[in-house]
């Protein structure tokens, strides 16, 4: 069985008071209900510590927004592996879109970033997806393939089995757009189907791929009922316990 997750990008948002309290809501919340799901955050880095000690018992997995494809060195403001793996954080997000489009990250970095991240033995979360230009043009499954295979092809096969893959529409974040359910899953089964053609189906099926695009307390349960998609990396919906939880409660 594939893992199922929602996990939640706070982005550049909450002070720390308000940040110590949607933790602390959000662990409540998970105590006190049972999910169908694995639940994960990754605020900004600043809280990272605040979240490992809050989530002491790791019943809430705790990744960085994003890492850095050196071990160590001068490299003003990056977090190294090895930082993350110190405080037994979760994992890292990987080549999210934002990353890309204001940081003029590439597949090729990507690739470094994760084969790094697996080395320290934490679960990268590789982010892929098109423009809307892309989309518009059909180039849509040719880009993603290339995404996939470029940031991930180096990888051994029970290496690839231990990433986790968000797929996310860049035209559809923070644009109040979504996917509909047939166009995610269409794009998910492409992924699995790209990643079944170089390592094999057994592979690509233990591999959970989440969908990244505007995912809402009232469309969660229709795009999570797809065979393909294993959950949610979400957004805004993230920020607030009530849209959050709605979300996790998806998986019911």
């Amino acid at each position: 069985m594939r893992r199922k997750i929602v996990a939640g990008n706070w982005k550049m948002n909450k002070n720390v008071i308000d940040a110590q309290q949607l933790m602390i809501q959000l662990l409540s919340y998970k105590n006190n209900n049972a999910t169908n799901c694995e639940v994960w955050i990754a605020p900004p880095s600043l809280y990272l510590m605040m979240a490992k000690d809050i989530f002491e018992k790791d019943e809430i997995g705790v990744f960085s927004q994003d890492m850095s494809e050196h071990e160590s060195g001068a490299y003003t403001g990056e977090i190294s592996a090895d930082m993350l793996e110190s405080i037994d954080a979760t994992g890292s997000l990987i080549g999210h879109s934002e990353r890309r489009q204001y940081h003029g990250e590439t597949d090729s970095h990507c690739n470094r970033k994760v084969k790094l991240a697996l080395d320290k033995g934490l679960t990268p979360i590789y982010c892929n997806g098109e423009t809307l230009e892309q989309r518009k043009a059909g180039q849509h499954l040719e880009v993603v393939k290339n995404q996939t295979e470029v940031a991930l092809f180096t990888l051994s096969a029970e290496e690839i089995k231990k990433v986790v893959i968000a797929y996310e529409p860049v035209w559809a974040i923070g644009t109040g757009e979504t996917a509909s359910p047939e166009q995610a899953q269409e794009i998910h089964a492409h992924i699995r189907n790209t990643i079944a053609a170089k390592y094999g189906q057994e592979v690509a099926d233990e591999v959970s791929i989440l969908y990244g695009g505007s995912v809402k307390p009232d469309n969660a349960k229709e795009i999570f009922s797809q065979p393909d998609i294993d959950g949610g990396l979400i957004g805004g919906a993230a920020l607030k316990l009530e849209d959050f939880s709605k979300i996790i409660e998806g998986f019911n």
